[in-house]
């Protein structure tokens, strides 16, 4: 039988009188002891039974078989042979240019935000780059993602330029959303980033609706070329919200190109995800819902891609939706005004050891895919690109006065601008409250 999701995990939705395995879940042991946590040697990935439907309802073009620790099954059949190899030399470039970019860049943002050149809260990505990497790289421009408040690079991977995310950080007009968005609210039409949404769950309905889009446009319009697919990025804390859970029933009912990627970083701000669900295991909700869940490390950008691959690949092909979770860790507070007090330093010290970046140049220096100066080549292209970035925002100009309310009431002419035309903000009579409206 053909492979895919080569994953730790993967359940297909399951009939009624079917028997689960008796190994016991990879969260569930984290309970046992308060020294005991996920990803550790404890929690190493091995091969799981993979479920079916039933046999009636099982197809050859989709069927999900679960694979763990590919990369080390591959090389100890021929460490020689190019075929075994996960990725090509031009492939391995771009993942990691993608994820120096996504470091860098989050890097430069706390030096950025400490300086006071940016406000509000500013939630960086660090450590969990193989996501955002793993599976945007793989989408076609028209392809829609969209993303939580912490953004900022799911807007890089997606080609947003780093000037423009960077501008926006900094409130300019040169900025992607023009300075009103800030760090919590990228969005670009050209790139289809779809937004980064503030309050959690909320991005989960407009990426549904993105996907029903898709769909209706090939169905509906008969549009034959549409086959554009939709990332919705969410966290172990959004898991608990009932949008995902009415937005998993929605788009297995319509069966709609989305896949729906939990970023399990296993912390909701200072709340541990093993103290907050019933059943930690994110991936076991897809079945329930009718569609195949998948679990994954999400700290190894090549087992992200390779589940990555065949989910869009469902989606692409019109076969439904996908759950995915990837277990990762960020490398900081949740934002930047959190002083990281809550976890364990034995927990983030295990997980910096884990850092996607070193295990992707591991992979390609034992494979001989690069050199040393390849990679040196490509952070210094990365400095200096973010550098500029920091330099193009700063010399950009603030936005003025009469944007403040742009883009924020559907009629132009409602209470957003006055008879005269004029910004209702301009009167100063407006701000103390005795302005006719």
């Amino acid at each position: 039988m053909a492979m895919s999701f080569s994953a730790t995990k993967v359940l297909q939705p399951l009939p009624l009188n079917s028997t689960r395995s008796a190994e016991k879940p990879l969260l569930c042991q984290s309970l046992k002891g308060s020294s005991s946590f996920l990803g550790s040697s404890s929690h190493k990935l091995s091969l799981k039974k993979t479920f079916y439907p039933h046999q009636s309802q099982r197809r050859s073009n989709n069927a999900v078989v679960a694979v763990s620790d590919v990369v080390k099954e591959k090389k100890s059949k021929s460490k020689s042979s190019s075929s075994n190899l996960l990725i090509t030399k031009e492939e391995g470039l771009v993942l990691y240019e993608d994820m120096v970019l996504g470091r860098t860049f989050e890097d430069m943002c706390a030096q950025m935000y400490y300086r006071g050149k940016m406000f509000g809260f500013v939630h960086l990505y660090n450590g969990q780059e193989a996501v955002s990497t793993g599976f945007i790289k793989l989408l076609k421009k028209e392809d829609s993602v969209v993303s939580t408040y912490r953004d900022h690079v799911h807007a890089l991977s997606k080609g947003v330029p780093a000037r423009q995310v960077m501008s926006e950080l900094f409130g300019k007009t040169t900025g992607c959303c023009r300075g009103q968005g800030g760090s919590m609210h990228m969005f670009s039409k050209e790139h289809n980033v779809l937004g980064g949404f503030a309050f959690i769950g909320e991005g989960i309905p407009v990426a549904t609706g993105a996907a029903f889009t898709s769909k209706y446009r090939r169905e509906v319009l008969k549009e034959a070329d549409c086959d554009h697919v939709t990332l919705a990025f969410f966290g172990d804390g959004t898991c608990n919200n009932g949008q995902f859970y009415e937005c998993l029933n929605m788009a297995a009912l319509w069966k709609l190109p989305i896949i729906f990627v939990v970023e399990n970083n296993l912390w909701a701000i200072g709340m541990s995800h093993l103290r907050s669900t019933s059943d930690p295991e994110i991936w076991k909700k897809g079945p329930a819902f009718g569609m195949p869940g998948v679990h994954v490390d999400g700290m190894d950008v090549l087992k992200v891609r390779e589940v990555a691959m065949e989910a869009v690949g469902r989606a692409r092909r019109g076969e439904g939706p996908t759950l995915v979770e990837c277990e990762t860790y960020r490398f900081r507070g949740h934002s930047l005004a959190d002083p990281d007090e809550l976890r364990d330093p034995a927990e983030k010290n295990h997980y910096a050891t884990r850092d996607p970046i070193t295990a992707l140049k591991k992979y390609m220096f034992e494979n001989n895919l690069v050199n040393e100066a390849e990679l040196k080549a490509i952070d210094k292209k990365i400095d200096e690109l973010v550098e500029e970035s920091v330099e193009f925002a700063e010399a950009s100009p603030v936005p003025a006065r009469n944007q403040l309310l742009e883009n924020v009431f559907a009629d132009p002419r409602g209470f957003g601008i006055g008879p005269d035309g004029r910004y209702r903000c301009e009167d100063p009579k407006f701000t103390e409250g005795t302005a006719q409206v």
